[in-house]
């Protein structure tokens, strides 16, 4: 059995990598183990500085060499001393998909383990939410608050939908459904769709799937 360490932003991910990714890879051999970001002492959660993330990502590639590490970070909001993320190459991209490429390629560089594997999410957690709209209905009394999701959706696959700070993913679901809560919410959804349709709708997250599927 191969184990994978995942390092998450928080409790959400978590949830997410142990209720959908454990038991599906588990079938396959590989044993993921998701692991939630320190930023403090005392404190876990959200990727606020590299500089605070990179001794994490080092420390699990090097303790168990026999294993693999990966990410799953948002690109939505990543800090400004990411790797990559100041450059005028990064901000010459145009689109999310190129973004994530393009950071994965720079911590991967900066890492420099052989037994890392880098992976950003385009452009956040919630975009997987957005492969199948029906998935919120049990949580709203009035399925008309989710029109304006349904609309976007209808002419935008997940990933591509933006990251401003009032359009990303996120945003748009708390302007449809005030009482969203991400870490409640978001996992019990993303259950309802299921891998099969996320991966369908979402290139860049079946990719890094795929290369986890390819270590075992």
């Amino acid at each position: 059995m191969s184990r994978i360490y995942l390092l998450v932003e928080g409790q959400t991910e978590e949830a997410f990598v142990n209720e959908l990714l454990v038991p599906h890879y588990a079938r396959m051999g590989l044993y993921l183990r998701p692991i939630i970001v320190r930023t403090s002492p005392g404190y876990r959660g959200g990727v606020v500085s590299y500089a605070k993330i990179r001794p994490q990502i080092e420390k699990l590639c090097k303790q168990d060499a026999a294993a693999h590490v990966t990410t799953m970070f948002d690109l939505y909001a990543l800090p400004v001393d990411f790797p990559g993320k100041g450059s005028a190459a990064y901000r010459a991209l145009a689109d999310g998909h190129g973004k994530a490429s393009f950071l994965e390629a720079q911590l991967a560089q900066d890492i420099a383990q052989r037994n890392f594997l880098p992976n950003v999410l385009v452009h956040e957690f919630e975009a997987l939410l957005f492969t199948d709209i029906a998935a919120f209905e049990q949580w709203t009394d009035d399925d008309a608050v989710l029109e304006p999701l349904r609309k976007v959706r209808a002419t935008t696959l997940p990933e591509d939908i933006n990251d401003g700070p009032d359009t990303a993913p996120s945003k748009r679901i708390l302007g449809a459904m005030s009482g969203y809560q991400k870490t409640f919410h978001g996992p019990l959804i993303a259950c309802d769709i299921g891998l099969d349709l996320m991966r369908l709708t979402c290139p860049h997250f079946d990719r890094w799937l795929t290369s986890l599927e390819r270590l075992g």
